[in-house]
């Protein structure tokens, strides 16, 4: 009596569920440097113009990857968001920055076609950032 009562309480993780939850990858944002490492890297490297002139490569690459993942929400003459979300794009200093306007540009891609359409363009864009397996949230036994 009292294991059917349980039963009924709690219910029954499905297999798959469980499984998904324990593969989940964060992904985490780009370790924050100060500009003046940067460009004391790239002074003893002896690109000295080069690092206060020359935008990065990369940050470049990946602004563009940003603003073709709403390209075709920009032309939305409704909403105002997608172009605020693609001039701070366009400004982003850093991938740091980049990483923090993920959720923004979600956000746009979910209004303009569906929340799965958002994950999948997202999905591409966090190759760009590290990632790590999420904690356990178990504590050692040992102490």
């Amino acid at each position: 009596m009292l294991a059917a009562l349980l039963q009924r309480l709690v219910p029954a993780t499905p297999r798959a569920a469980t499984s998904r939850l324990f593969s989940r990858i964060e992904v985490c944002p780009p370790a924050a440097r100060p500009a003046w490492w940067t460009r004391a890297g790239a002074w003893l490297h002896g690109s000295h113009d080069a690092a206060v002139t020359r935008p990065d490569a990369r940050l470049a690459s990946v602004r563009a990857e940003f603003a073709d993942a709403i390209a075709d929400c920009v032309d939305d003459a409704i909403s105002v968001v997608p172009g605020d979300v693609l001039m701070r794009i366009n400004t982003a200093r850093s991938l740091r920055d980049l990483w923090h306007l993920r959720p923004a540009l979600y956000h746009v891609i979910a209004l303009r076609h569906s929340q799965y359409e958002a994950e999948q363009r997202l999905a591409r864009l966090n190759r760009h950032f590290p990632t790590r397996a999420p904690r356990s949230g178990f504590a050692p036994l040992d102490a």
